[in-house]
């Protein structure tokens, strides 16, 4: 097994061929901040993020190619390129918790949620990923324990561009230009990307009691989205129906049996006026509809939504539990490591196993932490002890969580890599460390944040570096060059995603004015789940306002759930807390990739065939997610400029949607299977030699 694992560099040591290069950092700079700011979109509105080291390697080999340049140029492109994402996945899992607390303790947003400490902590966090890795990297990258599956994938997309089978950007490309004009589309009214209704039950008592409720059911539809569908066809039928189920709870059990019991108290019929007087076009059966609708949302919003928060807690800390026996291995190794890595640092080492100087990796981990302590004491007003704890907390905490991300990326890839449950490890210990110490109130959630912040971004950084150092190593790049090359992109990206975060939260803000709704952080289309759990738990643990009732029903819900041994309690959790138009549209993706497998088997496809589909879906789905994406930031920031465009149809019709949805469906399954290619039992044995 050891020996598979062994790769002869693509490249030798002793060949000097080009690498760090303008135009590759131009390219990997650019993909950094695009795939970042797609992320960023899709993260905040599905609550989940897509592995970019494919897209970058697909983009930044095609370029590259073009220009006639070398493989190690690409590498350098895709390594710097992917950064990004995990940029992207810190960042939304924490930095819009601080505009939550801030704005639900009755202080102005700008208080914290700025430029200028966003970005930093981003940034500090980032470096630090990228020291701890440069640290651990010869250790680690040389583990035959560690099969790194999305390294190896990775590393075979450039060779096999070099063996002239590189076919998949036009793949990418293609679908991000559709999935493009899919969003313009909407955006525009030609169709309506939602239906929605709801259903008053007929009979309103309970048998045997004088009891007489209110209420019905809410009906909706998936969402015609290119994003939400993509992220179904990569996670699966299988994932994509317990993230489904979740929103089967919460709007078919949950919300109408809470509802049928408050509503009594509700007078629908005034809402309905309300809603006729803003809205003269609207008839008094149209409007108690839409009063009905807003009551469901309302209950969804502040009941439903914190009892799912509880069961997600649960979640993080059972999928921790269920990896704790390569988390204590990652921990036990990472010290011992250390020492490994500081005796391999020889002047006289392969030009393909040199990393950062030692002192450099010191000097700027030293840097992050009187960053974290400037931060803590001069922004979050806290005393000097605190500073120095929370700093002290955030090395700690960064250094083994960076090296258990590396590890868990080297077992499973980075797809599969638990960072919000560590950043929530994270944030519980520091809150847990802040009551200790006395402290309370927003000083004290936001040190607590801030720290979570650092680590999550470090964590997130940490395994897509190592991730991208692996496959560097198969086919022959520099290290320190990879790792300077990241630290560019993470300041680069580092320093776009704040205005990212505040387009998108302030595009939804003018959107919920304009159609009706509550926009910004935390809103039906703008969910941010992890972040409001974040919020949630550092008000609750060190500001002391917690839902209790509520939140203690989500995790004994959760327990439920392990007991009843559902394979991710998490996903199920997210998806009660997410609106129903996404889960069902990723349900009906992890659908359509259910009937790739299913003409896979029918038509008796080798190991070979299954990986061009798979390889060529994948690529799909994520230009699918990166073109909505792009296009969706451009329209948020329009609408922060108050500029919307206008409207094709001024009740634009769900079934052009469900037509729109169909061509969806036709290029995930059609155009991955006609690529399947000829059988053949050669691709194992060609990957082995190589």
């Amino acid at each position: 097994m050891s020996e598979q694992r062994k790769y002869i560099p693509f490249v030798s040591s002793e060949t000097n061929m080009v690498e760090f290069t303008v135009r590759a950092l131009i390219i990997g700079i650019i993909l950094a901040v695009v795939l970042g700011a797609a992320n960023a979109y899709l993260g905040l509105k599905a609550g989940m993020t897509i592995a970019a080291t494919y897209p970058a390697a697909v983009i930044g080999m095609a370029l590259i190619k073009m220009m006639k340049g070398t493989i190690l140029e690409e590498n350098f492109a895709r390594t710097v390129g992917s950064i990004g994402e995990s940029i992207a996945a810190g960042a939304i899992f924490t930095l819009p918790a601080f505009y939550i607390v801030y704005l639900d303790s009755g202080k102005k947003v700008e208080n914290f949620f700025t430029y200028g400490t966003s970005t930093i902590i981003v940034i500090v966090g980032g470096i630090l990923g990228i020291m701890f890795i440069a640290l651990l990297r010869r250790v680690m990258v040389e583990d035959t324990e560690l099969p790194f599956p999305e390294s190896v994938a990775a590393a075979e997309i450039h060779k096999a561009g070099r063996r002239g089978k590189g076919k998949g950007s036009k793949f990418l490309f293609g679908a991000m230009i559709f999935g493009g004009i899919v969003k313009t589309l909407g955006e525009f009214k030609l169709f309506s990307v939602y239906w929605e209704n709801f259903i008053v039950f007929a009979k309103q008592s309970i048998t045997g009691t004088s009891f007489v409720g209110k209420g019905g059911l809410m009906l909706g539809s998936p969402g015609i989205s290119t994003a939400y569908t993509g992220v179904g066809y990569i996670i699966g039928p299988r994932l994509a129906a317990l993230n489904f189920s979740g929103s089967l709870l919460a709007w078919g059990l949950l919300t109408p049996m809470i509802l049928y019991f408050i509503a009594p108290n509700i007078d629908i019929q005034a809402i309905a006026s309300g809603l006729m007087a803003t809205d003269p076009s609207l008839t008094q059966t149209a409007a108690l509809n839409k009063a009905w609708i807003s009551s469901a949302y309302d209950v969804w919003k502040y009941i439903v939504r914190p009892i799912a928060i509880g069961g997600m807690l649960v979640g993080s800390i059972y999928t921790l539990y269920m990896m704790r026996k390569n988390l204590i291995t990652g921990i036990g190794r990472s010290v011992s490591d250390v020492k490994k890595a500081a005796k391999g640092l020889d002047v006289n080492i392969p030009r393909n196993e040199k990393d950062i100087s030692f002192i450099w990796i010191m000097v700027g981990i030293v840097a992050v932490a009187i960053a974290t302590f400037l931060i803590t004491y001069y922004i979050f007003s806290t005393t000097i002890l605190v500073a120095v704890v929370a700093a002290t907390v955030m090395i700690i905490l960064a250094f083994f969580f960076a090296a258990v991300s590396g590890y868990l990326v080297g077992l499973m890839g980075s797809s599969n890599n638990p960072i919000s449950g560590l950043t929530l490890t994270a944030l519980v210990v520091t809150a847990l460390v802040m009551v200790l110490l006395g402290v309370h109130g927003n000083e004290g959630i936001a040190a607590t944040l801030g720290v979570a912040a650092i680590v999550c971004v470090s964590a997130a950084v940490a395994g897509e570096m190592l991730q991208d150092l692996k496959a560097g190593h198969i086919l022959g790049g520099t290290p320190w060059r990879m790792q300077i090359g990241d630290i560019i992109g993470v300041i680069c990206a580092g320093s776009v995603m704040f205005f990212i975060l505040s387009f998108l939260n302030q595009g939804d803000i003018a959107n919920g004015i304009r159609e009706g709704y509550q926009g910004g952080f935390g809103s039906s289309k703008l969910s941010a789940p992890q972040a409001n759990l974040m919020a949630l738990l550092s008000q609750g643990i060190v500001g002391g306002k917690m839902a209790w009732p509520l939140i203690i029903a989500g995790i004994l819900m959760g327990i439920g759930f392990i007991l009843m041994q559902v394979k991710s309690p998490m996903l199920v959790c997210v998806g009660m807390y997410l609106p129903l138009e996404t889960t069902f549209a990723i349900f009906i993706g992890g659908l359509i990739k259910g009937v790739v497998q299913s003409y896979n088997k029918k038509r008796n496809h080798d190991e070979g065939q299954k990986e061009k589909v798979e390889n060529t879906g994948i690529l799909l789905a994520s230009g699918l997610i990166a073109g909505e994406a792009l296009v969706g930031l451009i329209f948020a920031i329009f609408a922060v400029g108050n500029i919307f465009p206008s409207a094709v149809f001024t009740n634009p019709s769900y079934i052009i949607g469900l037509v729109v949805l169909a061509v969806i469906a036709y290029v995930l399954i059609k155009i991955p299977l006609k690529n399947a290619g000829e059988p053949t039992n050669k691709f194992v044995q060609v990957k082995d030699k190589e």
